[in-house]
């Protein structure tokens, strides 16, 4: 171990600071060293000795002493690559350059390599030992060279993971049925086959100080706003944690709004939305190891769109938007509305609708609102649950344990009929959502406008909408306000918003993502020849 230390006082060339540990900085103090012994025993030590952690010499010549090393990760790398390369490359193509060169020596061998015998595309030079650690932990091929203070890297990863799925969170009747994997690669190359521009940018970014997790940051050029761009590669690299392992963790850290309960960046699996929001002028944040990817900015409309919107027809997508708008209030109110009316406004009721009301309450020991919040936490268990439980008895514990206990707690006189109906219309409803993020929020929300409710009636509830309005138009998505294109009012871009215009119509972008390449259409109106012969 003092030997140890010595050397690598020996050969350091200046002392670490602080500063130079941030996890933007790389540690470049500590050069290659030129004997291959004291690089296996700095990555032994640096490793703990793992044993996964393979450091193999051969010797190809004894005379003159020409020594290559490879190490590696046996857990991450191919091994079938890695003896493919040793018996192939190393045994016999040095060996047999070694032989016919005249006047051979420690640094014609590793340019031989560099040049000759190596894949150019993904071979890399180093020279500070601190780097190399960020490639052989990612399952890539280390060289060295014996005499030589340099090392060289090639790619031996080992390809394993899921493969191209159907998403399971976002189902389409109609469209593609591809969706995102855990790798970042494949992630990218799903993009690319839909984007072919050479507008189309990916930056790659690290986070992490331990596992040095690789971010792609992907937008077209042409389109995108600058100063967007910057704003998230600011945000990015003012991230100082030692893991990301999902991009939730990401979204998290760079997020406009800390403590809102709406989400201010989207997520989605499906390649063809991360294509589409590309096209539109947002950026797509790919996190390896995550299947879901990051689009920013998102504003409140972008939380009830899906790309099927743009498979069907008009007037289906108009239909379903609307659906969509109106079961997210459903959801929102209905339990509210429900404990206002029957406690504090009976007179908006008809007399006949009142009557059974009371009908059914009587014998029930307890007011709406307690009826309610006990209907509704028994259901955010029962949905709870099902997610947690393995998918082929999850959705089976929620239906049938939501009839069971709704059935027997009426009977029982519990609750009364026409609440449990309200509950299960409310959880119906929030199902409707196709964000995720989005119908949690109103899930919280829900409690925050039934306690209203409880105390001020209608009163309360009309108060919870102004706040809740206030709220929505104070939030910001990288500086896009939150409630764009009603507040602020842009008339160009009401025609994707509420509703759905015709495809032809949709001719300039949004104009709150973007101010670069409005026009990203120039078809007109179809208009068939009037009394064409189609004979």
């Amino acid at each position: 171990m003092k030997k140890l230390t010595s050397i690598l006082k020996k050969h350091r060339s200046y002392p670490i600071s602080k500063k130079e540990k941030s996890i933007n900085e790389k540690q470049t103090s500590l050069s290659i060293f030129k004997d291959i012994h004291k690089n296996q025993c700095y990555i032994k030590e640096k490793t703990g000795f793992s044993e996964d952690i393979l450091f193999r010499t051969f010797t190809i010549q004894e005379k003159d002493q020409f020594v290559v090393a490879v190490s590696y990760v046996s857990d991450l790398s191919d091994q079938t690559f890695i003896e493919q390369f040793i018996s192939n490359v190393i045994m016999k193509d040095v060996k047999s350059y070694l032989e016919k060169e005249e006047y051979p020596s420690h640094y014609k061998l590793f340019q031989y390599l560099r040049h000759y015998a190596l894949p150019i595309h993904d071979l890399t030079q180093l020279d500070y030992i601190e780097d190399m650690f960020d490639f052989l932990l990612t399952g890539d091929l280390i060289i060295f060279v014996d005499g030589i203070a340099h090392c060289l890297v090639i790619s031996a990863e080992q390809k394993e993971g899921r493969g191209v799925e159907e998403p399971t969170s976002q189902t389409l009747v109609r469209g593609p049925k591809d969706g995102f994997t855990e790798g970042i690669n494949v992630n990218k190359s799903l993009i690319r086959r839909r984007i072919k521009s050479p507008d189309l940018w990916v930056e790659t970014l690290n986070v992490g100080r331990k596992t040095k997790t690789e971010l792609a940051v992907i937008y077209l050029k042409s389109v995108v706003k600058d100063s967007m761009v910057d704003e998230l590669r600011s945000r990015i690299k003012k991230v100082d944690i030692d893991g990301l392992l999902e991009g939730g963790q990401l979204e998290e850290y760079i997020q406009d709004a800390t403590y809102s309960p709406f989400p201010t960046l989207l997520n989605t699996e499906r390649p063809d939305a991360a294509a589409s929001a590309i096209l539109d002028g947002k950026i797509v944040v790919i996190v390896d190891g995550s299947p879901f990817v990051l689009i920013l900015p998102a504003v409140f409309v972008n939380f009830f769109e899906t790309n099927e919107d743009y498979y069907q027809r008009v007037d289906i997508s108009i239909a379903l938007r609307f659906l969509r708008y109106f079961s997210f209030f459903l959801s929102l109110l209905v339990p509210a509305t429900f404990i206002a009316v029957t406690t504090y406004h009976q007179e908006m009721l008809p007399t006949p609708l009142l009557i059974s009301l009371a009908a059914q309450r009587e014998g029930v020991p307890f007011p709406a609102i307690i009826e309610v919040f006990m209907m509704e936490i028994t259901f955010e268990i029962l949905r709870e649950a099902g997610v947690r439980l393995p998918r082929a008895v999850g959705s089976a514990i929620s239906i049938v344990g939501g009839l069971v206990l709704g059935q027997t707690a009426v009977e029982a006189g519990i609750v009364s009929s026409a609440m449990v109906i309200v509950v299960s219309l409310t959880a119906i409803s929030n199902f409707v959502s196709p964000s995720f993020n989005m119908a949690i929020s109103v899930r919280l929300l829900r409690f925050l406008f039934i306690i209203l409710a409880g105390v001020l009636g209608l009163y309360g509830i009309i108060l919870g909408l102004i706040a809740l309005v206030l709220h929505l138009t104070s939030l910001r998505s990288f500086g896009v306000p939150y409630m764009t294109p009603f507040a602020p009012f842009i008339w160009k871009n009401q025609k994707d918003a509420l509703f759905r215009f015709p495809l032809w119509s949709l001719r300039e972008r949004s104009l709150y993502i973007t101010e670069k390449n409005q026009k990203r259409a120039n078809t007109k109106k179809p208009a068939p020849p009037k009394g064409a012969n189609l004979e």
